[in-house]
């Protein structure tokens, strides 16, 4: 039997710390998207979902252009369907 671990609380920070946050990472990343290189229309992603238990977190976070920010988010959602078409439970 696989033990259970208990659920770790997530850090969720308040608006002016979560911006805060967003402007390092985005000098950390150079002010560039780490997809495409592109240095227009930055957002800041979780790679791990705050629906999905993500952090706001500086690992948890990267800097992508509206363009790739979209196909991430279309990938996710085809998978999701592929998931769901399959019977399986997807997050």
């Amino acid at each position: 039997m696989i033990p259970i671990r208990p659920k770790q609380p997530r850090l969720r920070l308040d608006p002016d710390a979560y911006q805060e946050l967003c402007w390092q990472v985005l000098e950390r990343d150079g002010w560039r998207c780490q997809g495409c290189g592109a240095m227009q229309q930055l957002q800041v992603h979780h790679k791990q979902f705050r629906s999905h238990s993500g952090d706001d977190s500086e690992d948890n976070l990267i800097t992508v252009c509206d363009h790739c920010h979209k196909l991430v988010h279309a990938y996710e959602n085809s998978q999701r369907n592929k998931g769901e078409e399959r019977g399986l439970q997807v997050p």
